[in-house]
C-alpha cells in the first residue's frame, strides 16, 4: 500500500490526537510504517485541533503537516462554520463526517471534488459507550473507506489504551464501521 494520509479535524478533548495514535500503534504492530502527531497551540479544551496520521508499507520521510490529504475525518461537524476542512482534500480524496444529516445534503454543500462518507457517530457513541465521545466511532468510519489496517487490529490497541471500558469503544467502532455510508457503495 502507498503511503496513506489523513487529517483529522476535531475539537480539543474530542480525541482526535488519541485516534491517530491508536490507528498508528495498530498500523506498526502489523509491521506497517506510521506516523500520528497533533496540531495546536496553547489552546484550550473545545478550541479546534488538527491530527495527522500517515499509514504505508514503506518508510515514511517526510515529517510535515498533511496539507494535501487523501482522507479527511471530521469529529465535529460544526467545524464547518470555522475551518476549512477540505481545503487541500485531494481530487477523488474522500471526506468522513460525523454528522445526523442525510448524504445528499452533506455532497450538496461539500462534496466539491472528492466522495463523501457520513456516519451519525454520535448517535453511535451515545448508544454504545455512553458518552457523546466520537473518536472510537470515527475510527471504524475510516478504516471503512480507508484500509489502513483491520478493524480486529484495533482491539489490542484500545483494550490497551482504554481498560475497563475498551468493549464499549469497539462496539462503537464496529458499528460505525457497518453503518458508514459511501458515496458510490
Amino acid at each position: 500500500m502507498p503511503i496513506t494520509e489523513v487529517r483529522w479535524h476535531g475539537r480539543g478533548g474530542q480525541g482526535a490526537v488519541t485516534s491517530t495514535e491508536l490507528i498508528a500503534l495498530a498500523a506498526i504492530n502489523k509491521e506497517k510504517y506510521a506516523q500520528s502527531f497533533p496540531s495546536f497551540g496553547p489552546e484550550r479544551r473545545g478550541a479546534p485541533v488538527q491530527a495527522f496520521l500517515r499509514v504505508g508499507d514503506e518508510p515514511i520521510r517526510v515529517r510535515s503537516e498533511i496539507t494535501e490529504p487523501d482522507v479527511v475525518v471530521v469529529l465535529n461537524p460544526d467545524l464547518f462554520e470555522s475551518v476549512d476542512v477540505t481545503s487541500g482534500l485531494k481530487e477523488n480524496g474522500i471526506l468522513v463526517i460525523n454528522t445526523r444529516k442525510s448524504l445528499e445534503e452533506v455532497k450538496a454543500t461539500y462534496g466539491k471534488g472528492h466522495r463523501v462518507a457520513i456516519v451519525n457517530a454520535m448517535k453511535i457513541a451515545r448508544e454504545s459507550i455512553g458518552l457523546p465521545i466520537t473518536n472510537t466511532t470515527m475510527m471504524g468510519a475510516l478504516l471503512k473507506v480507508a484500509p489502513l489496517v483491520e478493524l480486529d487490529d484495533m482491539i489490542g490497541p484500545l483494550e490497551h489504551r482504554f481498560g475497563k471500558v475498551a468493549e464499549k469503544n469497539i462496539t462503537a467502532m464496529k458499528r460505525a464501521y457497518q453503518e458508514i455510508v459511501v458515496e458510490g457503495q
